[in-house]
């Protein structure tokens, strides 16, 4: 059976402008990103003499577009290229980079034209916060779009009905790489007492993977004169919200309080599991939950690494995790807390590497079209951009 090459497309609603991607996930590497790359096909007929433009963006929109308070908009860009590919402005050699762009142009014809883009350093990965039940309108996220669009110039009014874009997301895989294995112990001296209560957890390695049950070792010597009334486990997220301040959110994503004593004098020793999920939190407003593409399932947000040098520029959603332990001590005055935080990492595994397929390997192209997703009527979306179908699409050669 020959191998298939999928193919995203969508044309816009006058048929003048269409997208053809290879894909819509790109790697951040930390040291570098994927390029992004595709091609535009056009109508000549349709643009009556209109030009054409690509761009790539990356917004963080913290409130629906509808929102406006004292002149306030609740969405920034926090990057913007654009380039004119129509008519274009170089060789047609010059323009294509990936094997991709050339097996399109190849199969699409004389009126495809290729673009190409790079990521700087300093954006984040594509992040939403997770709505509450009751909420309506666009979530607050990190998001990354294709936008093709025919007009007079590039700075014209564009008509909606000439325009079509396409949802990218800029995701983060672990790295090859593992680090120190996490440890932290703490002592706590207490009044009226001359010995030390000691605390230490230990977890099997830094990285772990979405769905990856997580063992934390709890080590406690207790040679105080306090008596230790339970002990909690939890995995917390922090999400660093950073726009014109930084706000930090902090969500226990999982929690094990299972009323664990230690007396005076005694020690314990115990593996403590926890499995961060979303399906346990799909109810909880202002999770950070990993960028999706329309109705695709999604999963919490993965932990974000920034390159070296570049962090006070990043604005966006940055995300980490921590195994918190608590110990609940009693006392005559009531009970005090002692605890300790273990930082960690939560991603998704590196895919397996695909090669490129062979040059007479088939393309299939795969319409941006709801009525493919299960249950979905086909309408316009919120942008008012439908797939044109066929349309635009030449015979075989």
């Amino acid at each position: 059976m020959t191998p298939k090459n999928v193919v995203y497309k969508k044309i816009c609603k006058d048929n003048s402008v269409g997208v053809y991607m290879g894909r819509r996930d790109f790697v951040d590497r930390v040291d570098s990103v994927d390029p992004v790359d595709g091609v535009i096909i056009i109508d000549p007929e349709a643009l009556q003499r209109r030009k054409v433009f690509v761009t790539l963006s990356c917004t963080f929109r913290y409130g629906r577009d509808d929102m406006d308070v004292m002149g306030i908009a609740f969405r920034r860009e926090l990057y913007l290229a654009t380039r004119q590919v129509y008519p274009p402005l170089q060789d047609l050699e010059k323009g294509v980079h990936t094997r991709m762009q050339a097996k399109l142009l190849h199969k699409l014809g004389n009126n495809a034209y290729p673009f190409f883009f790079e990521f700087p350093d300093n954006l984040p990965c594509s992040v939403a916060l997770q709505p509450g039940p009751n909420d309506v309108g666009k979530q607050c996220a990190v998001e990354f779009e294709i936008k093709a669009f025919s007009a007079e110039s590039q700075d014209a009014k564009v008509r909606k009905r000439s325009t079509v874009k396409l949802l990218l997301r800029k995701v983060q895989y672990a790295p090859d790489s593992e680090g120190v294995q996490p440890s932290v112990d703490t002592p706590k001296d207490f009044v009226m007492s001359d010995k030390q209560l000691h605390l230490k957890a230990s977890l099997d390695k830094e990285i772990y993977y979405h769905g990856e049950v997580i063992k934390v070792n709890v080590s406690v010597t207790n040679n105080s004169s306090k008596n230790i009334k339970n002990i909690i486990v939890s995995v917390d997220q922090i999400a660093n919200v950073v726009l014109y301040s930084n706000d930090s959110y902090v969500k226990s994503v999982a929690i094990e309080e299972t009323g664990d004593s230690v007396s005076p004098g005694a020690t314990l020793q115990k593996v403590y599991k926890l499995l961060p999920l979303l399906a346990n939190n799909t109810e909880r407003k202002g999770i950070a939950l990993d960028g999706k593409l329309k109705h695709e399932d999604t999963n919490l947000a993965s932990s974000s690494i920034i390159k070296e040098g570049v962090l006070k520029e990043v604005m966006g959603i940055m995300v980490s995790y921590r195994v918190m332990v608590k110990l609940i001590v009693g006392g005559i005055m009531g009970s005090s807390e002692v605890g300790l935080e273990v930082p960690f990492k939560l991603m998704h595994p590196k895919p397996d590497a695909v090669k490129e397929n062979e040059e007479e390997d088939e393309l299939e192209f795969q319409e941006f079209k709801r009525s493919y997703l299960k249950g979905m009527v086909d309408d316009e979306d919120e942008d008012g951009n439908v797939s044109g179908g066929d349309d635009m699409e030449p015979k075989e050669k």
